[in-house]
């Protein structure tokens, strides 16, 4: 009887156990629901979230002033005076004297520390949005290759279809006498090639499934859907070199971030220069003699610039970072134009060729292998004229597909350049 009850406890358990896993989730069919994914959910990209916070917080105390100072100076404790014995409390000795101090930077200093750190806070912003961009960017990019992959096997298994029905016709004729084995043999060669080509096709997919699923973070209890569509290409007008460097110029966070640094070089280089005028520390000390203040006291010093060889090396080393600063960000302008360029080119190549394959090649190629099959079957070609024309369908399935997996991978680079979808 004993057993029933623990039974039912397991069971019970077993149930909870259940309930708490967390349900299933799927994601993916299209790339926008990746990247909305990877934006709540990637650990690379919240930590620059997290960064760029950091360095906002770092505004405020940047120009804050010094924390002031306390200080207390107890008078003959040894009581040696009073000719008593010795003491710590203040109204039992000789004299206390406390001593107030605030440390005041020259004017302006507190001004250009804060811009400093908010320049610093604008370029881990920056930073912050470079970093999504180029995860979004391998993102669709990935995407546009596992739908390369996934359409080239679909082609491949239509391929491998037909050229089984070729090389039935083959045995056939082989069988009837009016074909050679040779046809045969052929045949049967270039389906084990066929089916080879599948089993690499099948495993780059595989691949290009786990790339996307470590881009995501690695996600647990996620189920990626199969790529099912591509994006569509923008209008041509958007596409105009000018309009594209306009919003490159305007848009792309590493020239932001450049910008930034510029910005915090030229307010580091105007702090040091400041460095030249002393900082001021204002005190003030009320002296306690037993249990009354019998004096006050005024303290004012500054601290004297006499080091000028120092202060100029700071002032040079300003001015080069900023000079630096400045060059990087010429440098990264001139190299993202000539990216940008360069994908706009591999764009415009990669529309023209999917439009050329798509309405001439493919057609043409689908109609040589019918008229080449049916001039086979009927006794009036021979093996190697439906071998090459199913040959030449393979291969223009094949560039269309690539055309269309470059047209996507180019558009996530112009993207990119451009810091914003298109």
């Amino acid at each position: 009887m004993r057993a029933v009850p623990l039974l039912l406890a397991t069971l019970l358990l077993g149930a909870a156990g259940a309930q708490a896993q967390p349900a299933e989730q799927v994601i993916g069919g299209r790339v926008e629901s990746l990247l909305d994914f990877a934006r709540s959910r990637h650990p690379e990209f919240a930590a620059l979230r997290a960064e760029a916070d950091a360095a906002k917080a770092r505004i405020e105390p940047a120009g804050a002033l010094p924390d002031p100072m306390l200080r207390t100076e107890l008078r003959d404790v040894t009581n040696e005076s009073l000719d008593a014995s010795a003491n710590l409390l203040p109204p039992r000795i000789g004299g206390a004297r406390y001593t107030f101090s605030q440390a005041l930077p020259w004017f302006g200093k507190r001004d250009l520390r804060r811009d400093v750190a908010g320049a610093a806070a604008d370029e881990a912003q920056a930073r912050s949005r470079a970093g999504w961009i180029d995860l979004a960017t391998q993102i669709k990019v990935n995407y546009a290759q596992h739908h390369v992959h996934l359409t080239s096997i679909r082609y491949a298994q239509e391929n491998l279809d037909l050229m089984r029905r070729v090389a039935e016709i083959a045995r056939t004729r082989y069988a009837s006498g009016i074909g050679s084995q040779q046809d045969a043999l052929r045949a049967q060669s270039e389906i084990i090639a066929m089916e080879t080509d599948l089993v690499m096709l099948e495993g780059e997919s595989a691949q290009a499934s786990a790339r996307i699923r470590a881009l995501l973070g690695r996600p647990e209890n996620v189920r990626l859907r199969p790529p099912e569509k591509l994006r569509l290409l923008p209008p041509a007008a958007k596409l105009d070199m000018v309009a594209l460097e306009a919003r490159l110029r305007a848009n792309n966070p590493q020239l932001a971030a450049d910008d930034a640094r510029i910005t915090g070089a030229e307010k580091g280089r105007e702090l040091v220069e400041r460095n030249r005028y002393p900082d001021v520390n204002l005190g003030i000390s009320p002296t306690q003699t037993r249990n009354r203040v019998s004096e006050w006291e005024l303290m004012f010093e500054i601290n004297i610039p006499l080091q000028q060889g120092s202060r100029r090396a700071q002032e040079r080393e300003a001015g080069l970072n900023l000079e630096a600063a400045r060059l990087r960000r010429q440098g990264n302008l001139n190299q993202a134009l000539a990216a940008l360029s360069e994908s706009l080119a591999g764009l415009e190549v990669a529309s023209r060729l999917e439009s050329l394959v798509n309405n001439g090649l493919l057609p043409q190629a689908e109609l040589n292998l019918n008229a080449a099959l049916s001039a086979y079957e009927n006794g009036r070609a021979d093996f190697a004229a439906v071998l090459d024309a199913h040959r030449q369908l393979r291969r223009a399935r094949g560039e269309l597909v690539k055309a269309r997996g470059d047209q996507q991978i180019r558009l996530a680079e112009i993207e990119k350049m451009v810091g914003e979808d298109l």
